[in-house]
């Protein structure tokens, strides 16, 4: 267990440096060109997500993600205690890794975003981000798909682009982004709508994908 939450504290740490700090590093260098700075990104985040994925999955199943985890626990496939730990270490783990990233960017560690971020646009995209990316971590799961990790860092990199609200998916990410005033912010007030859309797009996309895996599995046999 206690592996496991290294694993989680640590990867989810990592993934929210990339993701900010490759922001940081994109804007400077796009010189105003958000479709560049968004591109350079989405790029940096999938790419890092593999790595972070294919280190830790073995470990702590690299959930990355408390939707992730509470959808393990409703399959029974984690503990309660598992679960609120990985909750808990996977939202400080991303605090800390916003932090990280100012740090190194000389930037004030404690911030909060301007970027406003909210409406029935923006909610739906991230139904639509949180719903293909449960469905395909169940449904993947359940089939067995090789190189499962690598799929994942391409749907989150292309969900970079599809999505209106450029795919944050994940409670603890959006929580640690409404902490940096950086080109991957969300304002604080923005959270509650975009969490709460998350866990709509998660019901959906566990749903789905739990009807569709027998026969998934049956067509592979």
């Amino acid at each position: 267990m206690r592996q496991k939450l290294i694993a989680e504290f640590l990867g989810t740490a990592l993934l929210l440096t990339i993701v900010v700090g490759s922001g940081i590093m994109a804007e400077q260098l796009a010189q105003g060109n958000a479709a560049i700075a968004l591109l350079a990104n989405a790029i940096a985040t999938g790419c890092g997500l593999v790595v972070l994925i294919a280190l830790f999955a073995p470990i702590s199943g690299a959930h990355f993600n408390p939707l992730v985890s509470v959808v393990a626990l409703a399959n029974r496939e984690i503990p309660a205690a598992q679960f609120w730990s990985f909750l808990i270490l996977q939202t400080l783990g991303a605090v800390l890794g916003v932090w990280l990233a100012h740090l190194m960017f000389d930037l004030p560690i404690i911030q909060t975003s301007a970027k406003l971020r909210t409406g029935l646009g923006q909610w739906a995209g991230e139904f639509v981000a949180t719903f293909g990316l449960i469905f395909l971590i169940r449904l993947g799961s359940a089939q067995k798909l090789a190189h499962l990790g690598a799929l994942i860092a391409l749907y989150v990199t292309a969900a970079y682009w599809f999505t209106s609200s450029t795919s944050f998916a994940n409670p603890a990410v959006t929580i640690a982004r409404c902490l940096t005033d950086t080109f991957a912010g969300i304002h604080p007030s923005g959270v509650v709508g975009f969490i709460l859309a998350q866990c709509a797009g998660a019901i959906c996309g566990a749903w789905l994908a739990n009807d569709l895996a027998p026969s998934a599995k049956q067509d592979l046999t």
